[in-house]
């Protein structure tokens, strides 16, 4: 089975940005006026799902509460590091989660949507 995880948005270009060049995805590919959108999909080429953002005419209402999330476990210990390194780097500011497992076990931070998103290392142990 393979999956795909479709969101649209208003922000096209500063998405593509922060997922690839920030979050270290690849751009796999992409359309330009399917039917008056515009979109992209990101992800890894070796793995079996990916992300698609679109964007159109019609503007995105996003409609989330602070459990929505987006976990990505770094395999190594050094390529966390790496991870967490580029999201400061890029002035990304990490914010408390509102389960409590997620401040002990990852650091939170928003996309450019507003959507959370938490860095975990694979093995959960405490990083505080």
């Amino acid at each position: 089975m393979h999956l795909r995880v479709a969101r649209h948005t208003n922000n096209l270009k500063e998405i593509e940005n922060f997922y690839v060049n920030i979050l270290g995805f690849e751009l796999l590919g992409g359309f330009e006026n399917h039917n008056n959108y515009d979109g992209v999909f990101i992800g890894q080429a070796d793995l079996d799902w990916h992300f698609e953002f679109t964007q159109s005419e019609t503007k995105a209402v996003h409609v989330f509460d602070e459990d929505d999330l987006i976990v990505l476990y770094p395999d190594t210990v050094r390529k966390y590091n790496v991870l967490y390194s580029k999201i400061e780097d890029n002035g990304i500011k990490f914010i408390e989660a509102v389960n409590p497992y997620w401040n002990e076990n990852g650091k939170m931070f928003l996309d450019p949507d507003g959507y959370r998103i938490v860095i975990s290392p694979l093995k959960a142990t405490k990083l505080n």
